[in-house]
């Protein structure tokens, strides 16, 4: 498929300049099939592209992932996380939110240093 400007390109060729098929097909080097398909023609080509799908897309969960990965990238490659480091985060972020267990690091960490004095 040709790009937008070679299809208008074809078409200000054959209908203002009037030149042939054949001489237009010279002139961009291309099939004078092809000339003809998109100079006579009123079709115009549509992108086509499918719509995404999944959790990445329809759920938060997209966002945080993209979110993490954006952070790795600066990281040095060894303290990236792996493709499984990433999956059981998200597995442990989904568990809490659904189950309603929320932790607040500050509060396990003091709750952990007086069991240390202890």
């Amino acid at each position: 498929m040709l790009a937008m400007s070679d299809i208008k390109c074809i078409k200000l060729l054959r209908n203002q300049k009037g030149l042939s098929l054949s001489k237009i097909a010279e002139t961009l080097h291309i099939n004078w099939r092809t000339a003809k398909k998109y100079a006579d023609e009123e079709q115009i080509p549509v992108p086509s592209g499918r719509p995404k799908r999944g959790m990445m897309y329809e759920e938060k969960w997209g966002v945080m992932v993209s979110d993490w990965l954006f952070e790795d990238g600066r990281l040095k490659k060894k303290l990236r996380r792996t493709k499984k480091q990433l999956f059981q985060e998200l597995k442990n972020m989904i568990f809490r939110v659904l189950t309603g267990r929320f932790t607040s690091s500050f509060k396990s960490g003091k709750h952990n240093k007086k069991r240390q004095r202890i």
